[in-house]
């Protein structure tokens, strides 16, 4: 018999457990040795920017922390209210849902790199519309990788969401051009297209992503309505050079970021909300259809810093 779902507040403090203990630990550490004095702090701003939290956000949370607390000792709890504090004055402004505006179809077209969980992410969203009453339609536009094509057959039987796909090597342009045609004929709420995610040959996926774009716009001028980044938070650092590249390729409009449970780098989403201001619409912690949810700032923020909620 399979065991209850945990709530998902429990399951994100589960997943972000190697952040918060990563970053918990080495507070601890420090802030029990001695009062707070200048080298303490430097040291706290260290371990803030090893977290992945960014140069900027660390200064400003380091600061926090010293701030009318010279020569004082301060508890580790302490610390990590002022972390879960300024960490969420960061995540707040960019926390906003995925909203599904009354386009038929909606069309959602999803980027990332290769082993981002782009297409797991898909087959998640898919039963997320499913449940909410919409007809979703998925269109396997990684047509570079069998096993993507495959892969989306399998969550589009999971999800009883029609799949248009293609043999391996076809016109992904075409095959989102075919895509869109059919899910208008067949009043489809919602139209989610997967791309290939090559970046060790960035020209070339660049060009495709712009022609995917280009050729859909021919079908419908507003389409995509909504272009999601996935993110894979245990490339750490990495993330922000792929946030960067995908902007310029795709006009990218909001992220989801997927493996939080598997990484002590889930820092990595505070330094991309202070560098790039996107909304981020969702969070993974897991494979599970139930394992994607919309991300809310005041959450994360109290997980990661390691505080009951």
């Amino acid at each position: 018999m399979n065991e209850p779902q945990k709530p998902w507040l429990a399951r994100l403090s589960a997943g972000l457990k190697r952040t918060a203990s990563a970053i918990g630990g080495a507070i601890s550490d420090l802030v029990q040795k001695r009062p707070l004095d200048a080298a303490t702090i430097e040291e706290l701003e260290d371990v803030l920017i090893r977290a992945d939290l960014g140069v900027a956000v660390a200064g400003r949370i380091a600061a926090a922390v010293a701030e009318g607390r010279y020569d004082k000792s301060v508890s580790p709890e302490e610390v990590r209210r002022i972390l879960a504090a300024e960490v969420e004055k960061v995540l707040g402004p960019v926390a906003k849902p995925l909203e599904i505006k009354p386009a038929k179809p909606f069309v959602i077209l999803v980027v990332g790199v290769n082993g981002s969980g782009k297409t797991t992410t898909i087959g998640k969203l898919a039963e997320k519309f499913r449940r909410e009453g919409r007809r979703v339609m998925l269109a396997a536009g990684d047509t570079f990788r069998a096993a993507a094509i495959d892969q989306l057959k399998i969550w589009g039987e999971r999800t009883r969401a029609r799949v248009v796909a293609r043999e391996p090597g076809a016109d992904s342009a075409a095959l989102a051009y075919e895509a869109l045609e059919a899910a208008r004929a067949g009043s489809i709420d919602v139209l989610i297209v997967d791309t290939a995610g090559r970046l060790q040959n960035k020209a070339a996926l660049m060009g495709e992503l712009e022609k995917i774009v280009r050729v859909m716009k021919k079908v419908e001028e507003a389409a995509p309505h909504a272009v999601l980044l996935v993110l894979d938070a245990t490339v750490g650092q990495n993330a922000l050079g792929q946030v960067e590249e995908f902007l310029k390729s795709a006009g990218v409009t909001g992220l989801a970021m997927t493996k939080l449970d598997g990484t002590a780098r889930g820092g990595i989403l505070v330094a991309i909300a202070e560098r790039f201001r996107l909304p981020v619409h969702f969070i993974g912690i897991g494979e599970g259809l139930d394992d994607l949810e919309p991300f809310v700032a005041r959450d994360f923020a109290a997980a990661i810093a390691g505080l009951e909620q």
